[in-house]
């Protein structure tokens, strides 16, 4: 089937845009060493710009990024208007201006070099320019999301921290405004503590008599004394160890002070002291004396001569008095009746002795909750048979009353097992465990604020990618523009040269 010539001027030509450089040249429309000519044409487009007249629309078309072709046309049209009157009778111009880019004109259109330079920047920016731009956006707006995640994970860590800090505070007794301060006045109040735990203790006499009485039972003889140290806080309270330890009251208690060590400095720094060196007055017979002073400097050294031989060394051959070496024994110098040292401290300050009382708690609690479950069990007939010969005082316990009895001695541990006694024994142990405690949780907050501070550089790199997103926005809108300015005007020129028949430059996806 023949198509007729009017249909055939209607079939469009097809051109993959990747390959319009080679389609040019192959159908001689281009030359092949078109890049050599348009170098010598750039040339003089370059000297010609350095000499144009004053005209905004020229000044449009100079900031452009590239002068092709097409710019070139549109200055020569305006120049027309402002070189008129260098027109002469045969219309030429004696103007160097419109020389000169009329002979840019010429060489342009001179094997159709134009052409081949227009699809060159089409191709340009289809493969390299616009996706290279996409692709910078897309990596700005990466990091905003990225940013954006970090600054979330930075606000979370920060208040994680923040919430542990105020949880240790609570762990501690304090609020954590001063937690130095407020851990050594929370030491001032552990006496009142403890004499109330040592008054709880009294509420165990009905406890201990109950474990005595079935010590003795199961021995069969009289058996020591059960919990002397839980016995002995019931019945007189937190006494000093000294009592404990003789059974008579100090007639003086001589505390030991606790020693506040001064907070450390926040700064590294090295404290030299105050030093104040005072000459001291060598005068003209020291050098007779011994010369024990010597340029100012006392080292508190005196030679007393004696009546020993001529070298002043007494070497103990001679007749002297004999040496007497007499051994104090430890405590002598204390008189009798006072309490110092660690005898003045209360049983429960005292780490030794409040040992031995959580110890005797915790044995007296073994006790009471094994009866509770021995009188729970119904079915033990061994059990019943054993204490039926048991005294009154253990035949007459009910299991409520145990119960009751075992939940006031678990009550009185707990007391002295939290975690804030725990600290406040630590602190009065050893002074610089208030330091520790509160570079630990200075820490804490250090590392939030640190995490604040990170969110916060997060937040202006991202208000960075966001700023370089916005620069190259534009840039790609107004590529995109000349890209299609581009595909149109080769469209159309290619389009004259087959007798008007449309052109579609394919694989352009803007």
């Amino acid at each position: 089937m023949e198509v007729s010539p009017r249909d055939y001027q209607n079939v469009p030509i097809d051109i993959q845009t990747g390959k319009l450089l080679d389609w040019l040249v192959d159908r001689r429309h281009c030359n092949l060493k078109w890049q050599s000519q348009v170098l010598a044409i750039r040339e003089k487009i370059n000297a010609a710009i350095q000499d144009m007249p004053e005209n905004q629309e020229i000044k449009q078309l100079l900031d452009g990024a590239y002068l092709h072709y097409f710019h070139c046309l549109r200055i020569v049209e305006i120049l027309k208007g402002t070189e008129a009157s260098t027109k002469n009778l045969f219309g030429r111009y004696s103007s160097q201006r419109m020389k000169d880019w009329q002979e840019i004109v010429s060489l342009y259109e001179k094997e159709n070099t134009y052409l081949a330079e227009l699809a060159s920047l089409l191709v340009r920016s289809i493969s390299y320019e616009i996706p290279s731009l996409r692709k910078q956006i897309s990596r700005c707006q990466q990091a905003q999301q990225d940013f954006v995640r970090r600054e979330e994970e930075c606000q979370l860590g920060a208040a994680e921290l923040r919430e542990r800090f105020c949880s240790s505070c609570k762990q501690y007794g304090i609020t954590g405004d001063n937690v130095r301060q407020e851990l050594l006045a929370l030491v001032k109040d552990l006496p009142s503590l403890l004499s109330e735990v040592g008054a709880g203790a009294s509420t165990l006499t009905e406890a201990i008599e109950l474990y005595q009485a079935c010590v003795e039972f199961v021995c069969e003889s009289p058996a020591e004394v059960v919990v002397p140290l839980l016995r002995f806080v019931g019945s007189r309270g937190n006494t000093t160890v000294y009592e404990w330890r003789t059974g008579l009251q100090p007639l003086r208690v001589e505390r030991p002070e606790l020693q506040e060590v001064p907070e450390q400095p926040k700064e590294d720094s090295i404290d030299w002291g105050d030093f104040t060196l005072e000459a001291a007055a060598v005068g003209d017979g020291a050098a007779a004396n011994g010369g024990a002073q010597s340029e100012g400097i006392d080292w508190g050294i005196t030679v007393e001569p004696g009546p020993q031989q001529d070298d002043g060394i007494d070497w103990g051959d001679g007749e002297s008095q004999e040496v007497q070496i007499t051994v104090l024994e430890a405590g002598t110098e204390v008189p009798e009746g006072v309490a110092c040292g660690s005898d003045a401290l209360t049983l429960l300050e005292h780490t030794e002795t409040r040992s031995q009382f959580i110890d005797e708690l915790m044995e007296l609690e073994l006790f009471l909750s094994q009866r509770l479950e021995e009188m729970e069990e119904e079915a033990d007939i061994v059990a019943m048979t054993q204490f039926q010969l048991a005294p009154a005082v253990l035949q007459g316990q009910t299991s409520a009353h145990v119960s009751s009895l075992l939940a006031a001695t678990r009550g009185l541990l707990g007391q002295l097992c939290t975690r804030s006694m725990q600290h406040l024994f630590m602190i009065l142990a050893s002074p610089r465990y208030v330091d520790r405690v509160s570079e630990l949780l200075r820490q804490k907050l250090k590392q939030a604020e640190l995490l604040l501070a990170k969110k916060e550089l997060m937040g202006q790199k991202r208000q960075e990618a966001l700023a370089e997103q916005g620069a190259l926005e534009p840039k790609l809108d107004r590529l995109m523009e000349r890209t299609k300015e581009l595909q149109k005007l080769i469209e159309a020129d290619v389009s004259k040269r087959y007798n008007g028949r449309p052109v579609n430059l394919m694989g352009i996806s803007l």
